[in-house]
């Protein structure tokens, strides 16, 4: 089994395929390696592709009308990024930024979509997990719209907390090296909101900040906020 076959089977997007066809997939990903700062796209290029991240770490983020940069999410091994062009067709939207030196599997659109227009199954299988993306992109939205930054903020450490955790001792220490500015990014928030906000944590003792990594120490206290 070669190594590329090993990824697909581990990617919901995929798993309406059946061992032929994933075999036939695996043969068409190109591998390609980026350096920490590297940018895979931009968004506003013409979409050609989905990626696959192996190793390392991407992120994606949106550039808002004042010129802010918006972070979007983190992607870590493992995971499909940039698959929405899959069925538009249209630009990225969005900016891939190498966080750590990553590998990177790259599946071209006519590619797969040659494979889709024979199996509809498989189509059915990849727009129920960009249903579920959506769901947790109108969250976020709700989540910036409805809640001050307090709330906004305790959101999102714990949604981190779940996707980016390991755990430490009593707490969950959220495994990414973030500035406060991109917290900010994620929050909606200023830089200097999001430190009076993480101190306040902190001497809550809902968290703890050990060289800019963060460990949840107590969910409770931080869910209590968005009650």
């Amino acid at each position: 089994m070669d190594n590329n076959l090993v990824f697909l089977k581990k990617i919901p997007l995929f798993f309406s395929l059946s061992e032929d066809q994933l075999k036939e997939l695996s043969q068409l990903i190109l591998e390609r390696s980026y350096h920490k700062g590297r940018i895979i796209f931009m968004e506003g290029e013409p979409g050609e592709a989905l990626f696959i991240l192996k190793t390392g770490l991407i992120k994606l983020t949106k550039r808002l009308e004042d010129g802010r940069e918006h972070i979007l999410h983190f992607v870590n091994g493992g995971e499909v990024f940039a698959e929405v062009v899959l069925f538009d067709g249209g630009d990225y939207p969005a900016t891939a930024e190498v966080q750590e030196d990553s590998i990177v599997g790259v599946l071209r659109n006519r590619d797969v979509e040659r494979l889709i227009s024979t199996n509809p199954e498989m189509a059915l299988g990849m727009l129920r997990i960009m249903s579920r993306r959506l769901r947790t992109a109108q969250e976020k939205v709700m989540n910036l719209a409805l809640h001050d930054t307090a709330r906004r903020l305790a959101f999102t450490l714990l949604k981190m907390a779940e996707e980016h955790g390991v755990k430490q001792g009593t707490g969950v220490l959220i495994n990414l090296n973030l500035t406060n500015q991109e917290f900010a990014s994620l929050t909606g928030s200023s830089r200097e909101t999001i430190n009076r906000m993480l101190n306040s944590f902190k001497r809550a003792g809902a968290i703890d900040i050990d060289r800019q990594q963060i460990i949840v120490l107590n969910r409770n206290k931080l869910e209590e906020l968005l009650s």
